[in-house]
């Protein structure tokens, strides 16, 4: 299936990609019909490690026919994400005060009071609404009131859960590659009967699955029906917390800490050989609900530990294996953690970590990671160079780095054993990154 609308989609680098699928999904449909004149929506997608806000508008026609919502602009929000000021609630609202600026002198002044203003919050803010509900909420009230006093006409601010996460992704990809409605050069919108193509993303907390399905769903909490342009949509979606690539990551820490101890040094088999790190068990390791069954009994949060590196494949791999369970199975099938899941079929786009990642085995080993068989050969590459031998092929921190080993054997694991991925439908898998070509 040809991906030639794949350009559109704008970067959101950590969350959902839900800014036109909140604008399709929530708007009243006759909003969404071809306006006398552009229209503009906001919204800002506040993820785990940031917030970034989106303004999209939707023109009176299109003569080139790439779809009636367009981005607009763009503005990154200096900090970390909402969820990251707990104990400092004023400080989420405050933070968003520069990029609602911009939006004021984006959007025609005429246009401000019929500009509608989201803020979707994804699996930071429901870590936190875990441990520490009342927080969670007084922080989404003070954002909430911060986008009330501007001029815009303020919808909502919430917290979505994972299977709208995932959806409003689905949403976004079909929708930007035409694959719902089509401006036609006889002057009118029509249904070109492209099938959907699934959307997987991972994201710094939570990784998530959605596809188009015909098969009768054997979990209702997986089931969401959607109708766009007078079309029924059943789709199965799943979303995954603490299996981000940021919580993941704390989770191996934390398994390994668990299994080696925490006195003297903890040898990582996924870190490059040769590479050490300093830690502390607190801020870097224990300080998530997602690491809470590895915590020791007793344990300083403010101990300093020595992680060194190993870069054994075979060693990262049964790790990285061990915080997945594959048993246990109520249903005629599953992917990972007792979670039902039909098989895959047709056509997905895989964005976000998913995207960097595989960029980076491509460029480290030259290969073009096109199968299964292609990403373990790529990754066992990877996991045997140093963080020397790595900044020869690709320029960046070792920081970042040190974590391509473990990231891509999780990868492997997560689409391959995980989503049950094959020689045969692997190589249906488009990793794109977005870009703002609109």
């Amino acid at each position: 299936m040809a991906l030639r609308f794949y350009h559109l989609i704008p970067p959101v680098l950590l969350l959902i990609l839900a800014i036109v699928g909140i604008l399709l999904v929530v708007l009243p449909a006759e909003e969404m019909k071809a306006p006398p004149e552009s229209m503009y929506g906001i919204v800002l997608d506040a993820g785990s490690s940031h917030t970034s806000m989106y303004i999209y508008k939707w023109p009176a026609d299109k003569q080139n026919g790439t779809g009636i919502v367009t981005q607009h602009s763009e503005c990154d929000v200096k900090g970390g994400g909402i969820s990251s000021y707990a104990g400092n609630r004023s400080g989420a609202a405050q933070s968003l005060e520069p990029c609602l600026k911009q939006a004021m002198k984006d959007i025609p002044k005429s246009k401000h009071h019929l500009t509608p203003v989201y803020l979707g919050a994804t699996a930071g803010m429901r870590l936190l609404s875990e441990t520490d509900p009342t927080e969670a909420q007084q922080i989404l009230k003070e954002v909430g009131d911060k986008l009330r006093s501007y001029p815009f006409s303020f919808r909502e601010a919430t917290i979505l859960n994972g299977q709208q996460e995932g959806a409003y992704g689905w949403v976004t990809v079909n929708y930007l590659q035409e694959n719902f409605i089509k401006y036609g050069y006889v002057g009118h919108w029509i249904s070109p009967d492209r099938a959907t193509v699934g959307a997987l993303d991972l994201g710094g907390a939570s990784t998530q699955i959605t596809f188009e399905t015909s098969d009768k769903l054997e979990n209702k909490d997986n089931t969401m029906e959607l109708k766009l342009y007078g079309r029924k949509y059943h789709l199965y979606t799943q979303s995954f917390l603490c299996y981000g690539q940021d919580q993941f990551l704390r989770r191996l820490l934390a398994h390994l800490i668990r299994t080696q101890g925490t006195r003297g040094k903890v040898f990582h088999p996924c870190y490059p050989a040769q590479f050490s790190d300093t830690i502390k068990l607190g801020e870097n390791v224990f300080d998530s609900p997602c690491t809470d069954k590895y915590k020791p009994a007793s344990f300083d949060p403010q101990q300093s530990v020595t992680v060194e590196g190993v870069g054994d494949y075979q060693h990262c791999l049964g790790n990285v294996s061990a915080l997945f369970s594959f048993k246990n199975c109520s249903f005629s099938k599953c992917s990972f953690d007792g979670v039902y899941q039909p098989d895959v079929r047709g056509s997905f786009m895989a964005f976000s970590a998913f995207f960097f990642t595989h960029d980076f085995l491509k460029q480290a080993t030259g290969l073009p990671v096109m199968s299964p068989s292609q990403m373990e050969k790529a990754t066992q590459i990877v996991c045997n160079m140093t963080i020397a031998e790595m900044q020869t092929k690709v320029q960046s921190k070792p920081k970042y780095l040190k974590n391509y080993c473990a990231v891509s054997s999780f990868m492997k694991v997560l689409l391959v054993d995980g989503y049950r991925f094959d020689e045969h439908s692997f190589h249906r898998i488009s990793f794109e990154k977005k870009e703002a070509h609109l």
